[in-house]
């Protein structure tokens, strides 16, 4: 099948058109979440991209599987092998085993992603599972000369490989130099400071709470490792894309590779998909900075989880994105008023195949164009202004709500039927209190501007400022 669908392929730092190994099927996996901490909406946007990019490759024709890694052992707080453990960091934390604390933030992360529409992948596999697989794999790699033994530890010898540096070179050497990051430290154990764990036993931690019997002692896998035998596991020898946020590029998928192409003897995946960070106005969001944005902190204020889904699709997966309230505020605007108005399209008649056809291979350009879903929004606005019947337009936005997943027709539904709850009466009586609100705001009486929102509030109705204005909706 020919669909020329594109992304930029971070291995090449170019766009290609990716040729699937098996033609018409798709082997894709996804970095998953550490779960000691719920997951904060940075690495959400992360997940709702590669959400977007799954469906895109199966609207287009494409038949995929996707898998995804629970980490749900061996993550220290530095990617590169150094600091504490977080699953162990998050079980003193809460006073609850590791495996309590694993399963809570796993049900928790895929509740966040029901909120955000964001489809559980086919496969869902936590490391655990696997603990025969690291050991395999770790023994090939012994057998081969990739990797040594010292200290009790099983290190991946990064010095023998041509290009241990496959994503950009400069980049990758001046993150690993010590003392340019703060989280990395120098290992006497390794050969080489390029070198990373494949396995640890108790000389990293005494008090390690999940451990194992292996031909090196008891003791755990490294972070590095599971991602390569899971996906291996469900995906077979050959991968097509592989997807994670840009922070995973370095160490994490140059260690996979390493490993990985070392352990196969052939090249491993051909395409890396990576979503750029969401920043706040102080820098990068991280739960390490304490408090930090969750789906469940926007639900308390307000604010319905597809706005920030929304907020994520009208921008690049290749841009960073700064969040702000008052973003999110005037994206909320636009979600309203985009549902009113596909709510005033009538379901009659039937679909005009040509429109249709134009429409459909619109929004296909855009997803295949690097997944453009800001340009693929547009082409709604375009439909609804465009000359063709309001059925083509419904069938259409249904097709393409498959994608951007926004449910858009139940929000036209409740639309309408918050419209249908205001008289004029009401909305004659809304408007005189923003007005008198507004001229309260002007003589600095907020007090006075206060009282006027409670008293809608009372009515049933929210008001909300955003930079084009004040909105109002029943509540």
């Amino acid at each position: 099948m020919e669909n020329n669908f594109r992304i930029y392929n971070t291995l090449t730092r170019q766009v290609e058109t990716i040729v699937p190994n098996e033609e018409g099927k798709i082997a894709m996996y996804t970095c998953g979440p550490t779960v000691y901490h719920f997951a904060h909406i940075g690495n959400l946007r992360s997940y709702i991209m590669e959400d977007v990019l799954e469906k895109s490759l199966r609207f287009v024709g494409y038949d995929v599987k996707r898998v995804m890694n629970i980490t749900d052992v061996g993550h220290l707080s530095s990617d590169a092998d150094t600091g504490e453990d977080k699953m162990l960091k998050g079980a003193k934390r809460e006073h609850k085993t590791v495996m309590e604390v694993a399963q809570f933030y796993t049900d928790a992360f895929f509740r966040d992603c029901e909120k955000l529409n964001i489809k559980r992948p086919d496969v869902v596999e936590p490391a655990t599972n696997c603990i025969d697989e690291f050991i395999h794999m770790i023994e090939v790699l012994l057998e081969k000369g990739y990797a040594y033994q010292a200290g009790g530890n099983v290190y991946f010898d990064t010095s023998k490989l041509s290009d241990y540096f496959v994503f950009s070179s400069a980049v990758e050497k001046e993150q690993m130099m010590v003392g340019v990051r703060d989280d990395v430290q120098e290992d006497a154990n390794k050969k080489n400071k390029n070198d990373f764990v494949l396995w640890f036993t108790k000389s990293k931690f005494e008090d390690q709470a999940l451990k194992w019997d292996s031909p090196w002692g008891v003791g755990y896998p490294g972070w590095h490792i599971e991602c390569s035998c899971i996906s291996m596991k469900h995906l077979g020898e050959y991968m097509d894309i592989h997807c994670g946020g840009v922070d995973n590029i370095f160490p994490h998928h140059t260690n996979e590779i390493a490993q990985s192409e070392s352990y196969l003897g052939h090249k491993w995946c051909n395409y890396w998909f990576h979503v750029h960070h969401l920043n706040d106005k102080s820098g990068k969001m991280s739960k390490s900075k304490g408090d930090f944005l969750t789906v469940s902190l926007l639900e308390e204020k307000g604010y319905n989880p597809l706005v920030y889904r929304l907020f994520c699709l009208q921008s690049h997966y290749r841009k960073p994105l700064e969040f702000s309230y008052e973003v999110l505020d005037s994206m909320a605007t636009v979600y309203q008023k985009l549902a009113k108005k596909i709510g005033e399209l009538r379901d009659e008649g039937s679909v005009d195949e040509k429109g249709y056809r134009e429409f459909r291979t619109k929004f296909e350009e855009a997803l295949k164009s690097d997944l453009n879903t800001s340009m693929a929004i547009t082409v709604i606005y375009d439909l609804l202004k465009a000359d063709i019947n309001d059925k083509t337009k419904l069938e259409l936005i249904k097709d393409f709500d498959y994608v951007l997943s926004l449910n858009l027709l139940q929000a036209a539904e409740e639309s309408k039927e918050a419209g249908c709850n205001v008289d004029a009466e009401l909305e004659a009586f809304i408007n005189e209190k923003i007005a008198e609100r507004a001229a309260a705001k002007k003589e600095k009486d907020f007090a006075k501007a206060d009282a006027i929102r409670a008293e809608l509030l009372d009515r049933g109705v929210a008001i909300k400022d955003t930079r084009e204005g004040v909105v109002w909706e029943l509540v």
